[in-house]
């Protein structure tokens, strides 16, 4: 697997507003390595131990963004670190960002996940529960955290026209929600688009990508 030059082909492809995040999950520190040499600075994990201690073992100019569905009693690990949280879906685990934020002195990015795919299995919220939040008292009191913008993930199919309507709906919802911005609110970026789907996001209004086995091959889970 050519790491170097699979990210030379896929950041020629990247028009220049949007963000590629190399999914690294599952992959040892070698492969990310070769990536950081590569130039890559923007890396995804899914679960918070393992970026934790990859954060440990890697170079600190890293930005360690997490993609992954977060469990409120394990943002401890990463509050000090963590540059852009992808898939905040409630108000609890806002709270307790912030409240992580507060100890280590600083302001963690977020980014609200809206469901987006049809199926059961996604996360998220509908965008009427994300204006709910944005308009609260509640959120505007959490000065430790800044929502940037949005994330959605689409259905797992190969009917494009889905897809694309599904992205659609995101890019429309972050169109919607754009003008309640406050000052824990600055609305700027769109997830979506994975290895399979990143090119048809971008067309549909994408500002960062998350793509792994087209950087570092496919996964292994065992």
């Amino acid at each position: 697997m050519d790491i170097k030059q699979n990210l030379k082909d896929i950041k020629s492809l990247l028009p220049e507003h949007v963000t590629l995040v190399a999914v690294s999950k599952t992959k040892p520190v070698s492969d990310l390595m070769e990536a950081y040499d590569a130039g890559q600075r923007i890396f995804g994990e899914n679960k918070i131990q393992e970026m934790t201690d990859k954060y440990e073992t890697m170079p600190k100019d890293i930005e360690w963004h997490m993609i992954g569905h977060v469990q409120s009693n394990k943002v401890k690990y990463m509050a000090s670190f963590v540059r852009l949280i992808h898939g905040v879906d409630n108000i609890k685990l806002l709270k307790e960002i912030n409240k992580q934020a507060i100890k280590h002195h600083r302001v963690i990015d977020c980014l609200i996940q809206i469901k987006i795919a049809s199926e059961d299995s996604k996360f998220g919220m509908t965008p009427n529960e994300a204006s709910e939040i944005i308009k609260s008292e509640t959120f505007s009191e959490l000065k430790n955290i800044k929502i940037v913008g949005l994330m959605g993930m689409a259905t797992f199919t190969d009917d494009e026209n889905q897809v694309k309507k599904e992205f659609s709906y995101l890019k429309n919802t972050f169109e919607d929600l754009k003008p309640l911005n406050t000052t824990n609110c600055q609305l700027r970026i769109i997830s979506m688009g994975m290895s399979g789907d990143y090119q048809l996001a971008i067309n549909c209004g994408s500002t960062m990508v998350r793509v792994g086995s087209s950087i570092f091959g496919s996964r292994n889970y065992n």
